[in-house]
């Protein structure tokens, strides 16, 4: 689905269903260097079991144009234009919090974008799903200067320490599949589609790296009152491990869930991750 958005367009893919603005919708956020495809099981699920779908490609990140937008506040804000270009309700009201029908779902950065889109619009947010997440999401400066160096051995690196050598075995979860390639190819795309604007891997980080905003985000967050937070996380995340959790947990008074896998919790525990969003979004 592409909608134009802050004069720009951008892609959403609705999970295989035409997108019905009137139903409870799903937004799903992906993270660092990734685009909407690593939400694919779980968009399909959802689309099929009653909810409207836009798994998004953030700006300059696989089918939507660039640029790509330097902080997550202004990320923020572009899901919100998102959703309005969509046709999705402003929500609820002082009077009706009941009619909040929107469930924002983001993965490691993307969990940090969905924090600060449902702190701009609580009132419309129903749920708050944060998966790989960590606050202060900090970068090492070795890591982000291999980023800017020596691209393509970041990416290997970064994908090495995503995936827990429990759950990325070959075949794994099915025959022809292979975890590690499939996420090395998907950042090496989008990084060479982005080549002639910039280098989109060390963005993304420094995106990360840079958000000081959770505890403002966190109490607009629960002072909405009607608004429920779960934290999904890897118990073997190497990127975002569960204890770097712990302070964003207390500040939003989430539901916590960890799973056992690494920081690609989509892919390496598919069902685990399935069934815990299932229970975040009833």
């Amino acid at each position: 689905m592409k909608l134009t958005v802050q004069g720009r367009e951008a892609y959403a893919y609705t999970g295989g269903k035409p997108f019905d603005a009137a139903l409870p919708c799903v937004v799903f956020i992906h993270g660092a260097l990734n685009d909407h495809s690593v939400w694919t099981l779980l968009a399909r699920y959802f689309a099929h079991h009653g909810r409207a779908v836009l798994a998004v490609d953030l700006p300059g990140h696989g089918r939507s144009a660039g640029p790509a937008l330097s902080d997550v506040e202004s990320l923020g804000g572009w899901i919100n234009d998102v959703l309005d270009a969509a046709g999705v309700s402003a929500g609820a009201s002082a009077e009706a919090p009941a009619e909040a029908s929107v469930a924002l779902v983001g993965h490691s950065m993307g969990s940090l974008i969905a924090l600060e889109a449902a702190a701009r619009r609580p009132a419309r947010v129903a749920r708050l799903a944060m998966v790989g997440t960590a606050w202060p999401m900090k970068v090492s400066d070795a890591l982000l200067s291999t980023s800017r160096e020596r691209p393509k051995a970041a990416m290997a690196m970064v994908n090495a320490f995503s995936h827990a050598t429990t759950a990325a075995k070959p075949s794994y979860p099915g025959p022809g599949a292979w975890l590690h390639g499939a996420g090395l190819a998907l950042m090496e795309r989008l990084q060479d589609g982005y080549a002639a604007t910039g280098n989109l891997f060390e963005h993304d980080f420094q995106v990360c790296d840079r958000y000081q905003r959770a505890p403002e985000a966190a109490a607009q967050v629960t002072a909405a009152g009607h608004l429920q937070t779960h934290l999904i996380l890897g118990e073997k995340d190497a990127m975002t491990p569960p204890k770097a959790a712990r302070q964003l947990a207390e500040l939003l008074h989430a539901r916590v869930r960890t799973l056992p896998a690494g920081h690609s919790l989509m892919t390496e525990a598919p069902e685990g991750m399935l069934n815990a969003l299932q229970a975040a979004l009833a």
